[in-house]
């Protein structure tokens, strides 16, 4: 359950005050206590809601008899006030104001599921004046499309299947017996589900603000195209993966100086990522299994550099690739099962041999993933292409390096009264999309992944 409306907003706003309140504390009083102190109120605030409130996972629901909900959001915006206050104690260059600190908290396009924010970035775009307006509303035009596109098309086609039994969810919630090849599928097909998903919200998001005049940093960067898991986590909840970088592996991996102490502190780490997202086993044992993987790549780097091997063939970077992608694939099935024993259950299939001669999902279901990996892939190919154009055009090299219908689109978008033309441009390639493959809206959406964390 989801707590929103008047409910909502006097937690929020008792939170910006809190934290305002705490940082005035200090300023003045920079002591270590005093930072954990606000840190713990915070944490207090977030288990309380939405670990012990909202969840039947440690206390089997006897401490929430009045069915009280979590508040939407609060898993994004504790984090953003945590930041604040460890950038106070660090003496970082900020001291907003009580309302630019509660606008911060509660800006409107990022308070419900991010990107979380930092204040040093936000706080400078709160106090100047806007500018190029209408470049900024072409380009948050262009973004709310492209994210409505790939939530309401993309992701809601791998929800329902190319046909009503295609769809990602059903081999989850109807299936009690998978070959090693159903598991891989499904794998695949939930992060790809996930990616469509939220990412085209981050895409709205980043969009909504960027209508405002607002900048807020890139939460996505093609993450299914790294060659490491180290890289992987740079490009995919970006916003996440740095502040969990920032403010709890460098500080964990500072506390003891032991060799195997940084291993360790990337576990852990990686383990609250896992909890973050809520309650539950799954999600602790996901964020284990990509800690464990993080540390073994990190291992593999200092042997690699301890013996001077360094692989740089297209087959080698070729060979990296599809192991990160195919560890990651892995690991959404600890994500998205419904419990441990079902994720139990699917992992034995992936290490049986046996189980990969018997099929138990619909040939639908394999179609639905190998169509859209395969466009996925194309296009992630295609648009590496153009962003290489993209950059020799922008270094002076577009005479002899682009097609001439490149180098006059490109001049096209670069005028200012062309701020209109891309997103118009994206809505008649979608509409084309959706007529070729005949694909109709459905009439019911499901709601964003995110937004229950």
């Amino acid at each position: 359950m989801v707590l929103g409306g008047w409910g909502f907003l006097v937690i929020l706003i008792a939170s910006s005050l809190m934290n305002f309140t705490w940082a005035t504390v200090l300023r003045r009083h920079s002591k270590v206590a005093l930072l954990w102190a606000s840190i713990g109120c915070n944490i207090l605030l977030l288990v309380g809601f939405k670990y012990l409130l909202a969840s039947t996972w440690l206390w089997g629901g006897w401490l929430n008899p009045s069915g009280v909900g979590m508040p939407i959001g609060i898993s994004f915006w504790t984090f953003q006030a945590i930041s604040y206050l460890v950038d106070v104690y660090r003496e970082e260059p900020s001291d907003p104001s009580l309302i630019e600190l509660c606008l911060y908290m509660a800006f409107w396009p990022t308070v419900l599921a991010g990107p979380i924010c930092r204040l040093p970035n936000m706080l400078p775009q709160f106090r100047d004046a806007p500018t190029e307006a209408w470049n900024d509303i072409g380009i948050g035009l262009t973004r709310i499309i492209q994210g409505l596109f790939m939530k309401f098309v993309l992701a809601q086609a791998l929800v329902d299947g190319l046909t009503s039994k295609g769809g990602i969810g059903a081999g989850f919630d109807k299936t009690t017996a998978w070959g090693g090849t159903d598991v891989w599928i499904l794998g695949i097909g939930y992060g790809f589900q996930l990616f469509f998903d939220f990412a085209g919200y981050s895409h709205i998001v980043i969009g909504c603000a960027r209508l405002l005049g607002i900048q807020v940093n890139e939460n996505f960067n093609r993450p299914y195209l790294a060659i490491t898991p180290s890289l992987f986590w740079t490009r995919w909840h970006m916003s996440l993966s740095f502040w969990i970088r920032d403010y709890v592996f460098l500080p964990l991996s500072g506390f003891r100086r032991s060799s195997s102490w940084p291993y360790c502190a990337l576990v852990l780490s990686m383990i609250v990522f896992g909890v973050w997202h809520g309650a539950k086993m799954t999600f602790l044992a996901w964020g284990a299994y990509h800690g464990v993987i993080l540390a073994a790549h990190r291992v593999g780097q200092l042997m690699k550099r301890r013996h001077e091997v360094h692989p740089s063939t297209s087959m080698g970077h070729f060979g990296s690739w599809a192991c990160t992608y195919l560890l990651i694939s892995l690991g959404w099935i600890l994500f998205r099962a419904n419990d441990m024993d079902q994720a139990g259950a699917m992992l034995w299939a992936v290490i049986t041999p046996a189980s990969y001669f018997h099929r138990t999902l619909p040939l639908e279901q394999y179609a639905t993933v190998v169509v859209f990996a395969g466009a996925f892939f194309l296009f992630a190919g295609i648009s590496e292409r153009f962003a290489a154009w993209n950059k020799q055009y922008a270094a002076g090299e577009r005479l002899r390096a682009f097609p001439v219908q490149v180098v006059l689109f490109a001049e096209l978008l670069n005028t200012r009264r062309a701020w209109w033309l891309t997103p118009i441009s994206l809505v008649i390639l979608m509409l084309a999309i959706l007529i070729a493959v005949k694909q109709e809206l459905p009439s019911s959406v499901a709601p964003f992944l995110y937004g229950v964390f």
